[in-house]
């Protein structure tokens, strides 16, 4: 049976909201001040800051681009299934491949000009056309497929994965990364509809941990199942977080049965 994926709002913040301003100032307003790509120097460190910590949190809450497509697209889009290629880890890591070849070899031809004057908007500019290249191409995914269709192979959340697994080797991003919590497995409908509203298209409801944590590397943390849940277990919770949550239930149980 086709699944058929749900339009929901997905901007709780006004990050989320209008942050799709900053994609299209840098983008277009890039074409015509080039500096204005200088901007997403400190995006890239951000969001690979943040993901040591929180996984692909960005990507949900503060991607500029995220906001973009969830916010302008979401309306117009298909919202089709993601197809399957494109989440696969040989299509992702020749993307990731291929678009920082393609990057530092055009930062390597600016790296010479370093102490003249155009020095700075040739950088920039090299910055505002990938993001104009994002906005083109992951706006056309997001309205003939679906609005988070770039996000599955995005260099950017690859590297977000990258940092994220450097995180969880050290053992801190255990302790601070907040992820979807389930209050009790057994009050759970099956109902699917936290997979319906995903804008990834990922299914918490069949695959939480047994500590009651859905654990997919993609999950973005965005909030929208959790928002979204009929019967309103779902969370966002840190692991110790989580097991004091599910230690609490019988607890409660026991108290109800009283």
């Amino acid at each position: 049976m086709k699944k058929k994926y749900m339009k929901t709002n997905r901007a709780f913040t006004p990050i989320r909201k209008y942050g799709w301003l900053f994609t299209v100032l840098v983008a277009v307003g890039g074409i015509w001040q080039p500096k204005l790509g200088l901007l997403v120097i400190f995006i890239m460190a951000a969001l690979t800051a943040t993901a040591f910590f929180s996984g692909r949190f960005w990507c949900g809450n503060l991607c500029p681009h995220g906001s973009l497509f969830d916010v302008i697209m979401l309306p117009v889009s298909q919202n089709k299934k993601i197809p399957g290629f494109l989440k696969s880890k040989t299509m992702i890591s020749a993307f990731f491949i291929f678009f920082m070849f393609n990057f530092m070899r055009r930062i390597a031809v600016v790296v010479p000009l370093w102490g003249t004057t155009s020095f700075l908007d040739r950088l920039g500019f090299v910055f505002s056309m990938t993001y104009l290249m994002v906005l083109i191409l992951g706006g056309i995914l997001a309205i003939t497929v679906n609005p988070r269709t770039w996000c599955q192979f995005c260099p950017m959340g690859t590297l977000q994965k990258l940092s994220y697994q450097l995180g969880k080797a050290l053992g801190i991003a255990k302790k601070t990364e907040k992820k979807v919590t389930i209050s009790n497995k057994d009050k759970c409908i099956s109902c699917g509809k936290c997979e319906k509203v995903c804008p990834f298209q990922l299914a918490p409801y069949l695959d939480f941990s047994d500590k009651n944590q859905f654990d997919h590397v993609d999950c973005i943390k965005c909030g929208v199942c959790t928002e979204n849940c009929p019967v309103n277990i779902l969370s966002l919770n840190t692991e110790e977080e989580a097991i004091q949550l599910k230690e609490m239930i019988p607890m409660k149980d026991d108290i109800i049965v009283k």
